[in-house]
């Protein structure tokens, strides 16, 4: 079983358990910047008062999920961690926190084409505004380059000013306008830059 299949697997199975969701981490910055490969797919959830056991149990043997959920250090989030076996590849389920930025993305959130089906996708804005935040926490090259690529992937149709007012909130304008004007530098070859 390859990791998309096991991505699909996991969208199945929160479709058919009326789960609302979101893709995020490198599968969402995959979806509106330059492909990377990745060993974990990350998906925030809204259970409200559901039991997560249902969903665990449609998933196995696929994906075997540690029953604990963990603190994420970086979004400092709690998550249910689990991994197929065969592969090794994990599928990180991140529960949806209070925190204003985490609501907002999940509120704009879209469905559209992903792999060979549809999916919960946020904003390309949103990619951009959480890979920024958690580069500015962690210092994770792939962050970094995430936020860079989408920028210059999606030059022409982003709204900066939505990205910066968020950035502002966050502390992370300066940092932002950084990686804006490393993107623009790979965007010029190609056509214009944005401002």
């Amino acid at each position: 079983m390859t990791s998309n299949e096991i991505v699909l697997q996991v969208i199945d199975a929160l479709d058919r358990h009326a789960i609302p969701y979101m893709i995020t981490g490198s599968y969402s910055s995959n979806a509106f910047g330059i492909a990377r490969s990745t060993q974990d797919a990350d998906f925030v959830l809204e259970l409200g008062d559901r039991s997560i056991t249902p969903l665990f149990q449609a998933l196995s043997p696929a994906i075997q999920f540690d029953p604990q959920m963990r603190l994420e250090s970086v979004t400092m989030t709690l998550r249910y961690v689990g991994e197929n076996p065969a592969s090794g590849f994990k599928v990180e389920l991140f529960m949806l926190s209070d925190d204003a930025h985490d609501r907002a993305r999940f509120e704009r959130r879209r469905r559209q084409p992903f792999l060979d089906g549809h999916a919960w996708l946020p904003t390309a804005e949103d990619v951009v505004i959480q890979k920024v935040r958690w580069f500015g926490r962690s210092r994770r090259a792939k962050d970094r380059d995430d936020a860079v690529n989408v920028i210059a992937v999606r030059a022409e149709s982003l709204d900066l000013d939505y990205i910066r007012g968020w950035c502002d909130r966050h502390g992370t304008r300066a940092l932002f306008e950084q990686l804006l004007a490393a993107a623009n530098e790979a965007t010029q070859e190609h056509g214009e830059g944005l401002t």
